[in-house]
Order: C-alpha cells, then sequence, then structure tokens
C-alpha cells in the first residue's frame, strides 16, 4: 500500500497537524469542546494544537525552548490571528507564570518523560496540574516501563536505557496510580499503554482534577 499523500490525507494534516492520536480521541470523544481554554504545557512546536487553533479555541503554552515558542508563534499568528503572541512563553513548566486554576485542559504530550530526576519530574508535574482548573481534564502521554519491564536497564532511579538507545524517565502503573491520587485527580480512563515493536512504551494518563493535591 502507497505511503504518499493524496488530497483527504493532506486536508487532515492540514486541518489537524500531527496531533496526537490518544487527543484526537479525547476531541471526537467530546471531553474538548469549543469554549474550553486550553493550556499545553511544553507545546514544542504546537504540533497537538494545529486543530484547536484553527476552531478558534482559546490556546495558551509555554516550553522551555525559545526557538520552539517563536515557531508556535508563528503558527498561532496564521491560524488564529486574534490570539496575543504573549498566549505562548518560554518559561519551564516548575516556574510558570500563568495563575493556578488557569484552564478547563491541561496538555502534557511526549514532556514528562525527559525528567532528570524525581525531583525534577515532579516539579514538572505539578507545575503543569496546579494550572487546571477543578473538574478540568489533564491528558499526559509519556515514556513508560509497562510491558517491558524485562527489557530495560536502570541507570539511576527512575531513569533507565531503553531498546531503541534512548534514555528516559520511566514511570509504572503503581506510580501513576499514587501520583493520581496525591494530585487529587480521578482516572476518566483506564490507563493505556502502546508497545512499539519492544522499542519503547507510551502511556496514556488521562484524569479529571477533583480536589486540592495532598
Amino acid at each position: 500500500m502507497s505511503s504518499q499523500a493524496t488530497p483527504f490525507t493532506s486536508h487532515l494534516q492540514e486541518q489537524f497537524g500531527q496531533i496526537d492520536i490518544y487527543l484526537f480521541d479525547q476531541i471526537l470523544r467530546g471531553r474538548i469542546r469549543p469554549g474550553m481554554r486550553i493550556f499545553d504545557a511544553g507545546c514544542g512546536s504546537g504540533r497537538n494544537i494545529v486543530y484547536l487553533l484553527r476552531e478558534g479555541f482559546e490556546v495558551f503554552g509555554v516550553d522551555s525552548s525559545l526557538p520552539a515558542v517563536e515557531g508556535v508563534r508563528r503558527l498561532a499568528a496564521s491560524l488564529a490571528p486574534s490570539l496575543p503572541r504573549e498566549n505562548f512563553r518560554a518559561e519551564d513548566l516548575e516556574g510558570i507564570s500563568f495563575p493556578d486554576d488557569f484552564a478547563d485542559v491541561v496538555l502534557s504530550s511526549a514532556v514528562l518523560h525527559f525528567a532528570r530526576s524525581d525531583e525534577h519530574f515532579l516539579g514538572m508535574l505539578r507545575g503543569s496540574w496546579r494550572m487546571l482548573k477543578p473538574g478540568g481534564i489533564f491528558f499526559c502521554r509519556l515514556a513508560s516501563s509497562i510491558g517491558m519491564e524485562g527489557q530495560i536497564k536502570n541507570i539511576d532511579g527512575r531513569r533507565y536505557l531503553l531498546p531503541d538507545g534512548s534514555e528516559r524517565y520511566l514511570v509504572d502503573e503503581d506510580y501513576l496510580l499514587s501520583l493520581t491520587d496525591k494530585l487529587g485527580g480521578n482516572l476518566i480512563d483506564p490507563l493505556k499503554t502502546t508497545v512499539v515493536q519492544n522499542q519503547r512504551c507510551m502511556t496514556t494518563w488521562v484524569l479529571q482534577k477533583t480536589r486540592t493535591a495532598s
């Protein structure tokens, strides 16, 4: 089967960008709706917000890379020119300048597994979580050890060497469930893990904020 783009697939790519398929699932299920304020914690090049910008969502984001933020500002200027450029800022997740309880949905896609230590991971996680309004949705995709426990090599603490040669901070089911409780959230989907041909695992963790973190 040919992998070349067709007019149909080109239209889809223009409309949705390189959106995470599991985030697309949340949109299809009506959990992310027009009128919601979206915060992308670690927005990178903005691959997950193309559709949201096109559809008029109020979108904000931070990333530690200034070039990435400049790219997102250009993307927003082309797709949603009414959004202020200061909606996107070059900041670390541990020191986000936006106020608490700011967004209806917080996105954290392929960000937290770059943590250098437990302290760094928890700082990024809590910085992202505090942005979420009570009742809001936290959508997170991150690397895990689930399903590949015997194929990874421990480096230090929760940092591991993966079969694909990368080093990542890896979570497991027990840790995610413990964090869910400590943050003050409820799982609104079961944990879902994709094993990529025995090279790495990515887990989808979707929570609703129900109370103040402990």
